[in-house]
């Protein structure tokens, strides 16, 4: 089984920075994308960033110049940097981590795995 540990979160005001983690544990060969979500109240969840296990990036264009995200393949840890946060920012932030399998034919099949969620509030 995998885990993933997210910690970070907090009240920060406008214009402030906050930086996520999130490090995932257990039987975690194959496993490489690791990105972060997040869901506002009354609305869907929606990519923030993600990362390859080769350190390529992608970024949703509202976060773009004012989030980083990384990885620390050692540790099994990926970290959103988040700069200039704006209260449209307020979100529970959650991680995400992509894991590969062949199934029983030998098709590659996908499995995502979810961390608990981290509340991020950013006053006006």
């Amino acid at each position: 089984q995998v885990q993933l540990v997210e910690s970070g979160g907090g009240l920060v005001q406008a214009g402030g920075s906050l930086r996520l983690s999130c490090a995932a544990s257990g039987s975690i060969f194959g496993c490489n994308d690791m990105g972060w979500y997040r869901q506002a109240p009354g609305k869907q969840r929606e990519l923030v960033a993600d990362v390859t296990v080769g350190g390529s990036t992608n970024y949703v264009d509202s976060v773009k110049g004012r989030f980083t995200i990384s990885r620390d393949n050692a540790k099994n840890t990926v970290y959103l940097q988040m700069n200039s946060l704006k209260p449209e920012d307020t979100a529970v932030y959650y991680c995400k981590l992509q894991c590969q399998y062949h199934d029983y034919y030998g098709v590659r099949r996908f499995r995502d795995y979810w961390g608990q969620g981290t509340q991020v509030t950013v006053s006006s």
